[in-house]
């Protein structure tokens, strides 16, 4: 009777203990399972929380994230403050940004061919002189279909320098490998900075001035002037210092005209091959042969003639038969051509007088005799 009582208790004790472990071993995965899940949740509430701030971010203006390129090498140097992103191009060799610049239909047909045009910064610059003719000749040029330049003046080198290069020749036209990129700012050729800024560009820049007689080029300065201005003082007032016979060499345009000493400071950068001089007035007189003169400087072929041009009478200089765009005749703005107003003859000798040595100075320089009286 003790043996059985002494078998059934260790039974019970074993049952009891085996109950005891399994409680254990449950109890603690229980607690594991628990902690994954208090773990789990408040991950996900971080992330939500975190989610919230981006939100927050976004929709406050006076949060900013700063972004600025790294290597992708240098991953270890993180500031946790900067948001660090790697710019990646869009295209392949992107070098000369190949980008879709034009839908045209001719330039769709282009890319079908297996031909990209493309902006290119200018070889070749109309750097001068303001009224002397040179929208004229770069409409003239545009004939030329080895010729695109940029359709307004950009100002590039006199206003917007600090834009950066990336700026100035996306401003240009897209061309073919070929084709030769331009543009005209008259404002150039009398801005002292400019000249170096062009030899940064590419110092093999070639550049075109068109001149005219200083005292007629002051005059048409003053006449464009005076027809945005209801009210402006006579020429004769303008051009000389307290109604003396000393000329006003401050007076933009009559400085303007004194073309030896811009030369002067241009020929300090760039060689003198390396510039055109248009006569502005045989421009109007024979523009083919100008045209010419130009179109063998910049090396191509000489496409432009007699053809294209047409003399209108009423305007007083030759007008275009057709053109890039247009097939029909047209002329210049009704900016161009406008009548001159009566100047004292005698204020008139009295410029020419003044301009005389500085003619003769910028004949010896460009080694040409324009006829100025």
């Amino acid at each position: 009777m003790e043996l059985r009582k002494t078998f059934w208790t260790k039974q019970f004790l074993f049952v009891l203990f085996l109950l005891i472990a399994l409680f254990c071993i449950g109890l603690k995965y229980n607690v594991c399972f628990l902690g994954g899940l208090s773990r789990k949740l408040n991950l996900d509430k971080s992330q939500n929380a975190d989610s919230y701030s981006d939100i927050l971010l976004l929709r406050s203006p006076s949060r900013v994230v700063n972004v600025e390129e790294i290597p992708l090498d240098n991953i270890a140097s993180l500031d946790p403050h900067v948001t660090k992103v790697q710019l990646v191009p869009l295209w392949p060799n992107n070098e000369t940004l190949k980008e879709i610049i034009d839908v045209a239909p001719k330039y769709q047909i282009l890319r079908q061919q297996g031909l990209r045009p493309e902006r290119q910064l200018p070889v070749a610059l109309i750097i001068g002189v303001k009224k002397g003719g040179t929208r004229a000749l770069l409409e003239f040029l545009r004939l030329h279909p080895d010729i695109r330049a940029a359709g307004s003046e950009v100002h590039f080198f006199d206003r917007h320098y600090s834009k950066g290069f990336h700026w100035y020749r996306h401003h240009m036209p897209p061309t073919l490998e070929g084709q030769v990129t331009m543009e005209k700012t008259p404002s150039y050729f009398i801005t002292e900075e400019v000249p170096r800024r062009v030899q940064h560009m590419n110092p093999g820049t070639k550049l075109i001035v068109v001149v005219r007689d200083p005292v007629t080029r002051a005059i048409s300065d003053y006449t464009q002037v005076k027809s945005k201005r209801v009210r402006m003082p006579k020429f004769e007032e303008l051009a000389f210092l307290n109604d003396t016979q000393i000329v006003d060499t401050s007076w933009g345009p009559l400085k303007i005209g004194v073309y030896a000493r811009h030369l002067e400071h241009w020929l300090l950068y760039f060689p003198l091959s390396q510039l055109l001089f248009v006569s502005g007035e045989r421009l109007i007189a024979d523009p083919v042969v100008e045209v010419t003169r130009v179109q063998d400087f910049l090396g191509l072929k000489r496409v432009i003639s007699e053809k294209h041009f047409y003399f209108n009478s009423t305007k007083g200089f030759p007008c275009l038969l057709k053109s890039e765009g247009r097939s029909s005749p047209h002329c210049l703005g009704k900016t161009k051509g406008r009548s001159h107003p009566h100047i004292d003859p005698a204020a008139i000798q009295r410029l020419r007088d003044f301009y005389r040595p500085f003619n003769q100075r910028f004949y010896q320089l460009t080694g040409m005799n324009f006829g100025w009286p």
